[in-house]
């Protein structure tokens, strides 16, 4: 694919940190496994509800692992798959098996692809993550072409992982100047704000994925503290210092008990598919 077109580019020195930072992070941890056996179903849900099928160009954007680049590959899309973090791909292509999919490292506030590139446009609890909520907004909205669609699953701040942000936040790094919480893509004023005219037939509905791996909050801890980068950031940044640890043992530990029930998570999201104007 040819990458000639308007592209944005954010390159000072702060923020090439910010970028080198955030991909240690997910790179740290087992995160394709943890999408695989938390969130599969996402991928699909996500794939089905914007409509992918055959003979489409579909990008995936923060793609991870492919949760949702593979199912879009199964109906016969062509789909290329971006994310920040390339250590993630391996994971991604074993997966995949004979599907073809072109995996493109990429940073989505500066996504290297020409403007109305691609007929529809997906991420799933990935875009959320990148600092700058109106410039990854404004790159999701150039690629897609006009009557394309966009389509989007973020977590959402009063949901579990939402919290689970909220609980770790006194315990982590003070965030780079305008850098903004990933869980604000799971506010649907928020993400009409970022999308502004610019799209069309907006459909929202908030849906849980259920998790009943966990039937003690140790159980999740645990999980978390070996695969989930931002959270193996947050005891990193504790680091030894055994009060505060213990101190954020008993906040995640307390979060993971309010949101079971009989060995039972619900973590909701948000679901958003618009169409380009």
């Amino acid at each position: 694919m040819s990458t000639t077109g308007t592209v944005h580019h954010s390159d000072t020195d702060a923020d090439r940190a910010l970028k080198a930072k955030h991909r240690s992070i997910w790179a740290s941890g087992d995160y394709p496994t943890l999408a695989a056996e938390l969130i599969f179903e996402l991928g699909p849900i996500l794939v089905s509800a914007a409509g992918v099928r055959d003979g489409q160009l579909v990008l995936d954007v923060a793609s991870g692992s492919g949760n949702v680049a593979i199912p879009a590959a199964r109906t016969g899309a062509s789909v290329v798959a971006s994310d920040l973090t390339p250590e993630l791909f391996d994971a991604g292509r074993t997966a995949a098996g004979e599907l073809e999919i072109d995996w493109r490292q990429a940073d989505v506030e500066a996504l290297p692809f020409p403007d109305a590139a691609f007929d529809t446009v997906l991420s799933c609890v990935g875009v959320m993550f990148a600092p700058h909520h109106q410039v990854s907004a404004d790159e999701l909205v150039r690629v897609c072409r006009p009557g394309g669609t966009l389509g989007l699953i973020n977590w959402t701040p009063e949901g579990f992982i939402g919290q689970l942000f909220a609980t770790m936040k006194p315990f982590s790094p003070p965030p780079p100047p305008g850098a903004q919480p990933p869980p604000l893509w799971g506010d649907e004023a928020h993400v009409r704000g970022l999308l502004t005219d610019r799209v069309t037939d907006v459909k929202v509905e908030r849906r849980h994925v259920v998790v009943d791996r966990f039937p003690r909050p140790t159980d999740f801890r645990d999980y978390f503290t070996t695969h989930y980068g931002p959270t193996i950031a947050t005891y990193r940044f504790v680091g030894e210092d055994r009060e505060r640890a213990a101190a954020l043992d008993r906040e995640i530990d307390a979060l993971a008990a309010r949101f079971t029930t009989a060995g039972r998570m619900e973590w909701e999201y948000l679901l958003l598919t618009a169409t380009r104007v």
